[in-house]
């Protein structure tokens, strides 16, 4: 990832190091990397993969959520999602946040993920162990 590019929606998996590397600073002694994995339950049922499906403007409301939070912080921030079909373990969400200090930074990742999952047109399909699939957050 190009330290100008600080916000991705990819098909590819999320490179850690790339995101990571997007925030470093030598001012920086924290630095806070969420990483959103899918699981293999939701509401007691079992989850067998998950398709995340984008709106073709998603990658610019993403970075506009980005841009608006370093704005607001004044914190390096980074954040790369993936679409397509996702396993179990997969990444479906990395972001990053480095800040001087650690409460700061993880302040900055918590309200990051939370305007991520609110404004970015990204929508998923789980694909459950009953064979049956539904929509999720629509």
């Amino acid at each position: 990832m190009n330290d100008d590019i600080r916000a991705r929606v990819t098909e590819l998996p999320i490179d850690d190091a790339a995101v990571r590397a997007a925030v470093d600073s030598p001012e920086c002694g924290a630095v806070v990397m969420f990483h959103g994995v899918i699981r293999n339950h939701d509401g007691g049922e079992g989850v067998r993969a998950l398709d995340y499906s984008a709106h073709p403007e998603a990658e610019r409301f993403l970075a506009a959520v980005v841009a608006d939070e370093q704005r607001r912080t004044g914190l390096r921030l980074a954040a790369v999602h993936r679409i397509g079909s996702l396993r179990i373990g997969d990444a479906a969400l990395v972001a990053a946040a480095s800040a001087a200090h650690r409460a700061e930074a993880f302040a900055a990742i918590e309200r990051l993920v939370e305007r991520i999952k609110a404004e970015v047109p990204i929508w998923k399909r789980q694909h459950l162990e009953a064979g049956t699939s539904e929509w999720v957050g629509l």
